[in-house]
């Protein structure tokens, strides 16, 4: 059917989902913890080539309704550049309910207001946005590209638009020097920009970056040590304890990355979220716990 340039990759969300690759890599592609696109050089694909896929999915699939576009950030793509492929998309796809993507707060900040309305009118509903931390510092020794209040931004944004965000958070990513600010900083960014869903995901390596990313975490004379399971329930558990947020937001740590999984809506289930973390720190077992060897990224 479709020819993917691989590696691709999606959230989990989008497991059942019709993937489109719409560009190759990802546009930034300098976070210190990724791998992910590290063996492509970003482009845009051709929009022939992009029909064409579309065109023989369509075939295949002709009644998807959700349509993921890979590969890095899509919506770096011009907004007559997303329209173009979302008018094939409904065309091609009469089911078609929602198409995702995604995501840099620099994407998301250099459209305008009515761009990024047009986009959401022509079914681009939802974005993925990895926000990591809301720690400066740890957003600096990372080399995320985007700040704190660069986050806020992009997420108050998108939700102005009509545009769901889906925000993820690296657990063990400030390691044990860090790890109280990365998580308190983190809870007050949320706080002050809800997205509708968020997720946490545990540091996770692969080899091949494991010397840049303490090269990155330890320059000007710092230190960086990694937490181990029983330190990441305690991010876990400082991260719920601070979260307040204004209006709902559908919780989840489901990622095959997590030591524990838990799925919740803040601030309604806390208490229970929070007591579920409690059991798993006591044993480092039970309900929704994951061995080591079955995570993966």
């Amino acid at each position: 059917m479709l020819s993917y340039d691989m590696p691709l990759y999606r959230p989990p969300s989008e497991g059942r989902n019709l993937i489109i690759q719409a560009t190759i890599g990802c546009s930034f592609n300098r976070c210190a913890f990724c791998s992910m696109y590290r063996s492509k050089r970003y482009h845009p694909r051709p929009l022939d080539d992009v029909r064409r896929d579309i065109d023989a999915a369509a075939r295949a699939w002709p009644g998807a309704d959700r349509i993921f576009l890979a590969d890095g950030d899509a919506m770096v793509l011009p907004a007559d550049h997303l329209h173009a492929i979302l008018d094939h998309l409904r065309a091609r796809f009469p089911a078609l309910t929602r198409v995702s993507a995604y995501a840099t707060p620099a994407n998301l900040l250099k459209k305008t207001p009515v761009e990024l309305e047009g986009l959401k009118a022509a079914k681009l509903s939802l974005v993925y946005l990895g926000v990591e931390s809301g720690s400066a510092d740890v957003l600096r020794r990372i080399t995320k590209g985007a700040s704190p209040n660069g986050h806020a931004k992009a997420i108050d944004k998108a939700r102005a638009a009509g545009i769901k965000v889906s925000a993820t958070v690296i657990l063990g990513l400030a390691g044990t020097e860090g790890w109280r600010e990365h998580m308190t900083e983190t809870a007050a960014l949320i706080n002050r920009a809800p997205p509708t869903y968020l997720s946490t995901l545990q540091l996770y390596l692969e080899e091949e970056r494991l010397a840049p990313f303490f090269a990155q975490m330890t320059r000007d004379g710092r230190t960086f040590t990694p937490q181990d399971d029983a330190a990441v329930l305690a991010e876990q558990r400082l991260f719920l304890e601070h979260l307040d947020p204004p209006r709902p937001v559908i919780f989840r740590s489901n990622h095959a990355s997590n030591a524990l999984a838990l799925a919740g809506t803040l601030p309604k289930d806390k208490n229970r979220l929070l007591a579920e973390v409690t059991a798993a720190q006591a044993a480092l077992s039970g309900p929704g716990w994951r061995p080591a060897h079955i995570r993966a990224l």
